[in-house]
Order: structure tokens, then sequence, then C-alpha cells
């Protein structure tokens, strides 16, 4: 890039303007009420903190959220890789059919897609007789939580692999084929390389939304305490009872989980070299 190009056409005042109106909005709209989170957690004392994460359903409210994204981000890495391949190296009937099949839980509100699992997995629902008679629960239950949120994270992977595959071509794997590798070494050493970024960027998305996930999973948790509330159903459930500072406690923990997953992600830079 030449020296003309990089150069800022903006006049300083204009740039500082902006800068100022960005740092601004971050400010009363991220930072501010990221503060007033921890505040509220601690209002109380830290020894009423620590009560609160100690909490029984507190802690299997935090460990179904883990357990969640624990199950969601290695099978949802598995099928983004698997569906970018598909999508960026072959052309095939049906292909469209799959990247909107991709795209369809960015198309719907998570509460519908709740929704349909409670249509199709409920004890009224398209299988749920035959659930019921085989002694299987998915609905209101721990497996229909892990799918929910497994369906809520499908994209992240594929979408963040598609096009930087599409970019990169296939020039440097049809070179190791010829050269007598395998399809294994292949991929190993020539692509898992090129789009490692790429996938990791896409993962730690992928783990964000499956922590934070909240319209689905409320939907076919049926909010049993201590069996099938997520974080962010607990957080709901204490601040509906008016015990702010432990919801705000459960709250933290989550804008920490958050956070830790945000500086992950800016360590990783940009998905594709420039």
């Amino acid at each position: 890039m030449s020296a003309a190009r990089a150069r800022p056409t903006e006049p300083p005042l204009a740039r500082a303007g902006l800068i100022a109106l960005a740092i601004g909005f971050l400010g009363c709209f991220l930072f501010v009420p990221l503060a007033v989170v921890f505040v509220q957690a601690f209002a109380d004392g830290a020894r009423h903190y620590v009560d609160s994460l100690a909490d029984p359903a507190a802690r299997s409210a935090l460990g179904l959220t883990v357990l969640a994204a624990l199950v969601a981000v290695p099978l949802n890495t598995l099928f983004g890789l698997a569906a970018a391949w598909a999508l960026a190296r072959f052309a095939f009937p049906g292909r469209g059919l799959l990247l909107t099949l991709i795209d369809l839980p960015f198309a719907i509100s998570p509460v519908v897609s709740g929704l349909l699992f409670v249509l199709l997995f409920g004890a009224r629902g398209l299988l749920g007789p035959w659930l019921v008679a085989h002694g299987l629960r998915v609905v209101f239950a721990v497996p229909g939580i892990l799918l929910a949120t497994m369906f809520v994270t499908v994209p992240f992977v594929a979408r963040e692999l598609v096009p930087l595959m599409q970019e990169q071509g296939s020039e440097e794997e049809q070179a190791a084929l010829a050269l007598g590798a395998s399809g294994w070494q292949m991929f190993r050493r020539v692509t898992l390389p090129t789009i490692g970024r790429g996938l990791l960027y896409g993962v730690v998305l992928l783990n964000a939304r499956a922590i934070g996930e909240f319209g689905a999973v409320s939907v076919v948790s049926g909010h049993i305490r201590g069996l099938t509330n997520t974080a962010p159903l607990h957080v709901e459930i204490l601040y509906n009872e008016y015990n702010f500072s432990a919801a705000f406690a459960v709250a933290s923990v989550l804008a920490l989980m958050a956070l830790a997953s945000l500086a992950f992600r800016s360590a990783l830079g940009r998905p594709v070299d420039r």
C-alpha cells in the first residue's frame, strides 16, 4: 500500500470528533452498563457475592451453561469444518440449500427455534409420544437445552471459514496431493495452518453465543431451578424475585466469560492476513 493511500484524508478535527463519538457511544452503551453489573454485584459486600455464587442453584446453572458450551463448541466446530470444506471446494446439487440451512438460525428468532423443538419433541409433539413411551425426555430436560444451544450456534464456524477458504483457493492442496500427500496429511499440514486463525475466530464467537444464549433455551428448559436453568435463566429468576445483588453476581460471571472470549478474539487479530 502506497504512502498516499495510507495517509488519512480527513481533517484532524473530524478524526478527533469521530473518535470521541465512538468512545462516547461505547461508554454509554457498553462500559457504563458493564461497570454497573460489577458495582451491583458487590453492593452487599464481597461475602454476599461469594455466597450468591456458592448457592447450589447458581452452581448448577453455571455448570449447565459450561456443559452446553462444551457440547456445542466441538460438535459445531466439526460441522462447520465439514460444511465449509464442502461449500468452498465442491459444486453439488443442493449447495444453495445447504447455505440457506446454515443461515437459518440467523434468520429466525431464538424463541421460535425453541418453540420448534417443543413442537417436535414435546409430550404432544411429533416425536413426543414415542419418546415418552421409551422413557426419554428432551424438552424440559438437559438434552433439549443442549439441542437448542447447538442449533443457535450452528452458523458461526462455517460462516467464518467459507469465504476464507474460497478466497485462498485450493492450489496448495492440489499441489500437496500431486506430491503424494494423503488426504489427512494435506488437511493437517496445508489446509489447517492456512485456516487456523479463522477457525479459532469462529470458535470464539460460537463459544460466546453458547454461553449467553437465552431465548431458545428459555422455551425448552421449563425453568426448573437446580436442574434445567442455565446461568442467563437463573439471572432472570433472581431478578424477578428482587434478589438483585445475587442476580448481578451471576451476571458478573457471565460478563467475565464474555470479556475473556472477546480478549481472546482480539488477541487472534484479523482472521485473514492482509
